[in-house]
C-alpha cells in the first residue's frame, strides 16, 4: 500500500478525532467560564498538609488555630478532605464559624490512594465534598477554587501540592496569590537550599520567590491572608 493510499484511508478518522477534540476543548472553555462566575466572589484558603499528623501534635494545633481564625473572619477553607492536618483545617473553620456566627464553608476534595484504589478516610467536618479519582484533576480544582494557599508540614504529597501551585504562579497560569509556609522552621531548610543551589546556578530566579511567605504562627499567617483578602474585596466591590 502506498503512503498516499494509507493517508487517504485514515483521513476521515483523523478528521473525526480532530473535530471531537475541538468540541471537547470548546466545552472545557465554556465550563471554565461558568465556574469562574460561581467562584470569583468567594475568598477561599486552601490548606495543604500531612494526613499522618495526630490531634495531639503541635502541627495539628497550629493548623486548627489558623482555620479557626479563618472561620471567625468568615473565610472558606479548602483541604484534601482527609485526616491529619486536613481534618484540623476543616474542623477548625467550622468551630470558628460557629463561634462567630459567620458563613464560612468547609470544603474537602477527596482522593483514592494506592494500587487498590483505597479511599483515604474522609473528615467528618465537611460542608461540601467532591471526590477525585486522579491527582491531576484534584490539583486543578485546588487551584481553581482557592485565593490563597497555606502549606503546613507534610510529606511527598504536600511537596507536590506546594510545587504545583508555585509553578503555576511562576508561569502565570494563575492570578497572583500568596503561598504561606506555616511553621517557618520546618520549611526554611528546603527554601534555603533552593536559593543556595538552584538560584546560584541560575535554575530559578529571585523573582520566583516573591510568592512565598513564611509564618511562624497562625496569627502571622492570618495577617498575610487578611491583607490579601482586603485587596481581593476592594477589587470585587
Amino acid at each position: 500500500m502506498s503512503m498516499n493510499s494509507y493517508l487517504k484511508m485514515f483521513s476521515p478518522r483523523r478528521l473525526r478525532l480532530t473535530n471531537r477534540l475541538r468540541t471537547m476543548r470548546e466545552r472545557i472553555i465554556l465550563l471554565e467560564d461558568e465556574l469562574s462566575k460561581h467562584t470569583s466572589q468567594h475568598y477561599r484558603v486552601c490548606i495543604f498538609g500531612s494526613a499522618r499528623t495526630k490531634p495531639d501534635d503541635d502541627y495539628y494545633r497550629m493548623t486548627y488555630r489558623l482555620a479557626y481564625l479563618l472561620g471567625e473572619k468568615g473565610l472558606d477553607v479548602l483541604t484534601g478532605g482527609g485526616p491529619g492536618l486536613m481534618q484540623a483545617g476543616n474542623s477548625g473553620v467550622q468551630d470558628g464559624r460557629d463561634a462567630a456566627g459567620t458563613q464560612s464553608i468547609s470544603y474537602g476534595l477527596s482522593i483514592e490512594l494506592g494500587a487498590l484504589g483505597k479511599l483515604e478516610r474522609p473528615s467528618q467536618h465537611l460542608d461540601i465534598k467532591h471526590h477525585h479519582n486522579r491527582f491531576s484533576s484534584r490539583l486543578d480544582d485546588f487551584m481553581r477554587l482557592s485565593n490563597a494557599v497555606v502549606v503546613t508540614p507534610g510529606g511527598i504529597g504536600t511537596l507536590l501540592e506546594l510545587y504545583f501551585a508555585w509553578q503555576l504562579l511562576q508561569v502565570q497560569h494563575l492570578p497572583a496569590r500568596p503561598i504561606i509556609l506555616l511553621h517557618e522552621d520546618f520549611w526554611r531548610g528546603i527554601i534555603d537550599w533552593m536559593k543556595e543551589t538552584q538560584l546560584e546556578q541560575g535554575l530559578v530566579s529571585e523573582e520566583d520567590f516573591r510568592f512565598l511567605h513564611f509564618a511562624k504562627t497562625p496569627e502571622e499567617a492570618m495577617e498575610i491572608v487578611s491583607a490579601d483578602f482586603e485587596e481581593f474585596s476592594s477589587k470585587s466591590a
